[in-house]
């Protein structure tokens, strides 16, 4: 009888110190886990709702998938998605190598002066947004400093109509998103290589590897999930771009250079307003960004997973 008493009073300890230990792990958490439902997750059932309505302003109807079908037959929309899909799977590839290579490049320690270069790389992505697109639109304009010299080193014959010639246009966002944005993954880059044991790196010098060998065959495959991250956030950002292409180009000339984003904002703003068609544009976005990261999980992911 002592012992049945002895067990049921364990088990009732146990029981109020789990209900204790939850309490207390609930009360650290509740404040974050309701803030991120009413600023994150109720903004978006609301927009999934709205992209089943339609209407001007506050005018709305619900009309079901009309909007979505709207979709494959608005050329505007079909033109940002092309758009934005060039500056995808151009500019991210050159800036995660970009950055590889600058992050391999300033982890070496015999490199004088590696402070002051990651810093100088690292600070065009702490720049102000519209400030770095100004720069960069008066850099590139047909008096700007580009064609200047390209002029003077005999490069060119004639100035580049850099924002008014729709292939030239779009050269000028993907060279200042990465201008941008190569420092920033370069630090991931170098976070990850400074964490490699350097003892694999000198086991592979006595085997007669050679630097490019350690490259691809250490290098690379231990900086797989870190690359994988990079690749998907820069994809993300891509897919949502906005400020350069509004702050240099103005999606311009004609819609050459706008982007999905740049047209939920027409659509909401701009033109008559058409919330209801701008929260069904922004779902493509999600979509988009649910596609091309499976799609990467499936190339660069663990295969054992």
């Amino acid at each position: 009888m002592n012992i049945d008493l002895t067990i049921k009073t364990g088990r009732n300890i146990n029981r109020k110190h789990r209900i204790k230990s939850t309490i207390v792990g609930w009360s650290f958490v509740i404040l974050a886990t309701i803030m991120i439902c009413v600023f994150y997750f109720y903004p978006m059932v609301q927009a999934l709702i709205l992209s089943l309505q339609s209407g001007s302003g506050a005018n709305l109807t619900f009309v079901g998938l009309k909007n979505y079908a709207r979709l494959f037959n608005d050329p505007t929309f079909l033109t940002t998605v092309k758009n934005t899909v060039i500056y995808l799977i151009i500019q991210v590839p050159i800036m995660i190598i970009v950055a590889l290579f600058l992050a391999v490049l300033l982890n070496n320690p015999k490199l004088k002066l590696r402070g002051f270069f990651r810093t100088a790389i690292f600070l065009p992505c702490v720049t102000s947004l519209v400030a770095y697109s100004v720069i960069f639109k008066y850099l590139f304009s047909e008096d700007g400093l580009i064609n200047v010299m390209l002029t003077k080193f005999s490069l060119i014959s004639e100035p580049i109509n850099w924002l008014g010639d729709p292939f030239w246009a779009k050269v000028t966002i993907i060279i200042a998103l990465t201008w941008r944005w190569a420092g920033y993954n370069m630090i991931f880059y170098l976070s990850a290589l400074q964490n490699i044991d350097q003892s694999i790196y000198e086991a592979a010098k006595i085997d007669g590897a050679s630097p490019v060998q350690q490259f691809f065959k250490i290098t690379i495959p231990l900086l797989k999930p870190v690359i994988l991250f990079t690749s998907i956030t820069s994809t993300i950002g891509t897919l949502q771009l906005f400020d350069e292409v509004v702050n240099i180009t103005q999606g311009g000339p004609g819609n050459a250079t706008m982007t999905i984003s740049q047209y939920i904002y027409n659509l909401s703003f701009k033109y008559t307003p058409d919330f209801g068609y701008a929260a069904t544009v922004s779902y493509a976005i999600v979509i988009m960004i649910v596609f091309f990261s499976i799609i990467q999980f499936k190339v660069a992911g663990d295969k054992n997973e």
